[in-house]
């Protein structure tokens, strides 16, 4: 369903440059949930964003059920969407529930809005009380349960999600979490995960790969990080960090270039 082969994304030009991906390459396959987690600025969200067409400087090759990513059109986006990170500054101020879930369609001029729209609410949890309200009427679950609704209107085949619990409470994250994976197996989707919690990866994903510094440095299945047996010794400082702060353990942290 995805193929990324030798992907080099760069920003800037000369001495400035900054190399934010270098090479990466990885496949998923239909109905497959792949996870992407590393520190802050290893690339990850930046991967995402080639995929989702909102990126077009890059190099190297990646398609999405058979579609250049490259060379795509409109018809991308009726294959693959994107949530972000943050739901309210995805989701615009003035328009209420019903116009960001209605515009899609409407581009796409596809009929039946109003049932449609209906009945993607119902799917994320929301009842049609929520329809005319904006976004700063709604808690920050709730506006994530809109964007993950919007992201679904076209029915695409692939779901790329950036961190989509990271600026919720904690009470808040389980239950987006077991939504999106309720909706995967419903739905049929292919999902592609970033995020740097260990434990969210472990929770929602098949397979994933580890990057850092733009390099995907290991790529496992969701057992051996559940068994923490990984091969690399940057990914076993990963599994260190995600227990918490120990004063010891971080006196002992390597840089890995």
């Amino acid at each position: 369903m995805i193929s990324v082969l030798d992907l080099k994304v760069s920003f800037g030009a000369g001495r400035n440059a900054v190399h934010a991906v270098r090479g990466v390459s990885f496949d998923v396959g239909p109905g497959e949930s792949y996870g992407l987690v590393g520190e802050s600025g290893s690339g990850k969200s930046t991967v995402l964003r080639v995929l989702a067409g909102l990126n077009r400087g890059w190099q190297g090759r990646a398609s999405i059920a058979g579609i250049d990513v490259a060379r795509a059109d409109r018809g991308l986006v009726r294959v693959a969407q994107m949530v972000f990170q943050d739901p309210y500054a995805s989701l615009h101020p003035r328009h209420t529930v019903d116009r960001a879930l209605s515009e899609p369609l409407e581009i796409h001029r596809i009929g039946d809005v109003a049932d449609r729209v209906a009945r993607a609410m119902a799917d994320v949890g929301l009842s049609t009380a929520f329809r005319f309200r904006y976004p700063n009427q709604l808690s920050g679950g709730q506006r994530q349960r809109v964007a993950i609704a919007r992201a679904l209107m076209l029915e695409p085949k692939v779901l790329l999600l950036d961190e989509p619990t990271s600026a919720l409470d904690v009470s808040v994250q389980a239950e987006i979490l077991n939504l999106l994976a309720r909706l995967r197996r419903a739905q049929q989707l292919t999902v592609v995960l970033v995020s740097h919690n260990l434990a969210v990866i472990a929770h929602m994903c098949d397979r994933l790969a580890v990057m850092n510094r733009g390099r995907i440095v290991e790529q496992m299945d969701v057992a051996t990080l559940r068994r923490e047996a990984p091969r690399e010794d940057y990914t076993r400082q990963l599994l260190l960090a995600s227990r918490g702060f120990d004063r010891d353990e971080a006196r002992r942290l390597v840089t890995y270039d």
